[in-house]
């Protein structure tokens, strides 16, 4: 992205969407009592909880109130989002495209087969957003916790901590072109799950050969344990890197949650907040349920004179239901530079073709554009 003189100033961004992750699909119900919902009833309040407190995209797991744990009936997540339309019609709606990795019994943490992944985009009524990871690595959410940060829960079991440490985020190509593929037939967003900057390469380059041809939305899964971590300079590299028409939110685990959510705010981004990542406040021992992560989201935001964003600017800031017809279309839309053609020399730009620029040179000499 750039960054011009007065990008900084709150009048001069986007308002800021706020992502809330109430659902924990980590957690159990006895590990964070009163803040997992689990009848359909709950989990439909929490939504409206986070919508209320200011929270304009929601990212959904949807748990089995028989069980407690997270579901893989897609019947059920298909009734689940016809709740939720009736419930919050404004908020941008978001499957979680992993649908759940929580290990059973000794067993290591993995994600969903691809089949079962797809079927994700056969969901009825459909989302507005379903996650999607580009590119295998490493997914280790235990890397940079503390032991207090799980205190009280089941992941204070150290053989539970080793099975979530060897983790794999499992996303080849044959899982994504073939997933990107189905949710463009469904009219579905992807949210790009990045985990590092060469995840975004990728994207781009898919952008280029028309393999997707869509805005480029989503956000980076800033956990640590082969993703990125909590460096900030590693953070500024990613803002800086994103194309400039992009909609990125960025997460974190724990208490590491407000410091990047603070830089993020001030620069323009985005956020995502809740008991998915975290169950605590920038305080130590500090408690706070997922609505009131939302608020102090709200708070921080108020603090710099940023506007928070409705539902109705989040379907808009994310372009909700656009999509593109050709890669040059994409690339100019989206902020790359255009693909570069044959013997074309320098750095391709979208003004050097007349394909961008709207100014003509008399305007860019009028003195009122500096006031």
């Amino acid at each position: 992205m750039h960054f011009t003189d007065r990008t900084l100033l709150p009048e001069n961004m986007d308002p800021l969407i706020i992502t809330a992750a109430p659902y924990g699909p980590i957690w159990m119900p006895e590990d964070v009592p009163g803040d997992i919902p689990v009848t359909w009833d709950e989990q439909v309040q929490a939504a409206v909880d986070c919508r209320e407190a200011g929270a304009s995209v929601l990212h959904i797991h949807v748990r089995d109130p028989k069980t407690g744990h997270i579901s893989k009936n897609f019947d059920e997540y298909g009734a689940q989002i016809a709740r939720l339309r009736e419930a919050v019609p404004d908020m941008v709606l978001q499957v979680g495209g992993s649908i759940s990795f929580a290990p059973e019994g000794n067993a290591v943490a993995t994600w969903q087969g691809y089949d079962t992944r797809h079927m994700l985009t056969t969901i009825d009524p459909k989302p507005d957003q379903i996650t999607i990871a580009i590119g295998t690595t490493q997914y280790d959410p235990t890397a940079m916790l503390r032991m207090d940060d799980v205190e009280g829960t089941h992941m204070e079991d150290p053989q539970v901590i080793w099975n979530y440490s060897q983790m794999v985020a499992d996303a080849t190509p044959e899982f994504y072109l073939e997933h990107l593929k189905r949710l463009r037939e469904a009219q579905i967003q992807p949210a790009f799950s990045l985990a590092h900057l060469h995840n975004l390469d990728s994207v781009e380059r898919m952008v280029r050969r028309g393999q997707y041809l869509g805005p480029v939305n989503g956000f980076y899964s800033m956990v640590g344990g082969g993703c990125v971590g909590s460096n900030p300079f590693d953070l500024l590299e990613l803002i800086r890197r994103a194309p400039q028409n992009s909609v990125f939110a960025y997460q974190s685990m724990f208490r590491l949650v407000w410091p990047i959510s603070s830089l993020c705010i001030a620069l323009g981004q985005h956020v995502r907040v809740g008991v998915e990542e975290n169950l605590w406040g920038a305080r130590k021992g500090e408690r706070l349920k997922s609505v009131e992560m939302v608020r102090k989201a709200v708070r921080m935001a108020d603090e710099l004179a940023r506007p928070v964003a409705t539902g109705k600017d989040a379907h808009e800031i994310l372009q909700i239901g656009t999509w593109y017809d050709t890669s040059d279309e994409a690339l100019m839309k989206i902020g790359w530079p255009p693909n570069r053609r044959e013997g074309e020399k320098g750095f391709p730009s979208h003004t050097t073709d007349g394909r961008l620029s709207e100014l003509t040179p008399e305007a860019g000499r009028d003195p009122r554009l500096l006031l």
